[in-house]
């Protein structure tokens, strides 16, 4: 396993923006005020010699209760993985009785520590470290995180403390894993679910709604197949949206969608199917992702409430029916079982290759059963198919006419397709092509004979005007 190495500090000293510049990416909200980050974000490193693992963690406030007490797990527990601790302090607010009593549970650790002080731009960087002087720790750098200045110092002083058996693996959730994003509104169960499925508290799970808010990748092996899930912060409707912070949590979710393969829409069943709820699905469709949708708290509810949700569902979906459903309860681990199978279906279905012989044997069978309706009395021609690509599968069929086939013939080939090749779970994208017309932009030119023969028919209409 690559060595590992946490970020760890007072809410708001740079923190994620130092992994950001670590691992060269954008993948920590950032954002100028405490309490961004909560769960453990981890990223990979490779601006040095070696690559290692980047750990984000969320600021220690001094206070142990709430979403606080939480955040302060999550953190422990990156201090027990990594190797190296980077505390990182704020040399603007200076040395404060916090960053002393984090230090001290660093040192009980017995791990070696770097001080990172950071946001020195602008500062006299002697006067800076001077007041960080007391820590006694040999090795104290200046950096501006934000401005990508000291990173390279910093890295040439953790490399030498890693171990040096550490070997590079391939990280979980790259090419040979299905990418499943969990999504849904606030307080949907979303972490309950990860949570569940590995088995321990990776992600903070509170009542409080709203706690996620950075997209958390998190690898999991389930009866012998691979899987990255994404947790994403919970989808209010865009008229509650006031916060900065949350408006980049909700950008951070949709560019989660488009990076998964199969996405898992949470509903909360005891509030039914909500307006944000299809909005969701409406942006997953838009993307042409795999679809799971799992009916969360099921065991919550009594017989009739459970008809009710049924039948809201079966009446609001039937734009997606062919989206599996699967009802499940995240807290007590319910269902959890045939959701899993649901995504694996999903995916390989998304994932299948079709051939073009094939496409136009189904294409003739589907003409043949149901020809499109006239246009201006003529019947539009649909001659072959082929593919066009795949997660979502998508026909390309070529013909004459076809700019004018209706909706109700589009979705009467998407059907067809999707009873021929068993797809579940995946939208299918129906591309028409109309074949060039041979004499589009070519004049028409007169033979000698066909010329004389037009002088003498204009010749006799005006014998006959007179």
């Amino acid at each position: 396993m690559l060595p590992v190495i946490a970020l760890v500090g007072r809410p708001n000293v740079g923190k994620s923006t130092l992994f950001n510049a670590l691992t060269r990416s954008r993948d920590a909200l950032v954002a100028d005020m405490p309490g961004v980050t909560r769960d453990r974000h981890y990223g990979i490193s490779r601006t040095g010699v070696r690559p290692f693992v980047v750990v984000d963690t969320g600021g220690l406030s001094g206070v142990e209760e709430g979403l606080d007490a939480l955040t302060a797990q999550q953190v422990r527990v990156a201090i027990d993985e990594a190797q190296v601790l980077v505390f990182v302090v704020d040399a603007r607010d200076g040395l404060l009785p916090q960053d002393r009593s984090i230090l001290d549970e660093l040192r009980r650790s017995g791990k070696p520590i770097i001080a990172a002080v950071n946001k020195t731009d602008g500062l006299d960087e002697e006067h800076a470290l001077a007041e960080f002087a007391v820590f006694g720790i040999a090795q104290t750098l200046p950096l501006s995180a934000a401005h990508n200045r000291g990173t390279e110092e910093l890295v040439a002083a953790v490399l030498p403390l890693l171990p040096e058996d550490a070997h590079e693996e391939l990280a979980p959730g790259d090419e040979d894993s299905i990418r499943v994003a969990i999504v849904g509104r606030p307080n949907a169960g979303k972490s309950t679910l990860i949570n569940r499925l590995l088995g321990e508290n990776r992600l903070i799970v509170s009542d409080v709604a709203g706690t996620t808010r950075d997209p958390i990748r998190v690898p999991v092996e389930r009866d012998g197949k691979r899987y990255t899930l994404i947790d994403t912060a919970g989808v209010r409707r865009k008229a509650r949206v006031e916060e900065a912070v949350e408006k980049f949590s909700v950008i951070k979710t949709l560019q989660s969608m488009a990076a998964a393969q199969v996405v898992v829409v949470m509903i909360d069943a005891r509030e039914n199917l909500a307006d944000q709820d299809l909005t969701l699905i409406g942006h997953v469709l838009d993307e042409g992702r795999a679809l799971v949708i799992a009916v969360n708290k099921w065991d919550d509810m009594d017989t009739y409430a459970r008809e009710q949700c049924q039948r809201a569902l079966e009446r609001r979906l039937a734009f997606a029916d062919w989206a599996k459903r699967v009802f499940i309860s995240a807290l007590h681990g319910s269902g959890l079982r045939e959701l899993m199978r649901a995504v694996v279906r999903a995916h390989t279905s998304a994932t299948r290759e079709l051939t073009s012989s094939d496409l136009t044997r189904t294409l003739e069978r589907a003409y043949e059963s149901y020809q499109p309706p006239l246009v201006r009395g003529h019947a539009p021609k649909l001659r072959f198919a082929h593919p066009g690509g795949s997660n979502p599968p998508t026909v390309i069929i070529h013909g004459s006419r076809t700019k004018h086939i209706a909706p109700a013939y589009r979705r009467y080939l998407e059907n067809f397709f999707r009873q021929r090749y068993k797809l579940e779970g995946t939208p299918i994208r129906i591309d028409f092509r109309d074949g060039e017309n041979p004499f589009a932009g070519k004049k028409n030119v007169l033979t000698e004979a066909q010329q004389r023969k037009r002088q003498r028919m204009i010749r006799e209409i005006k014998r006959r005007k007179r």
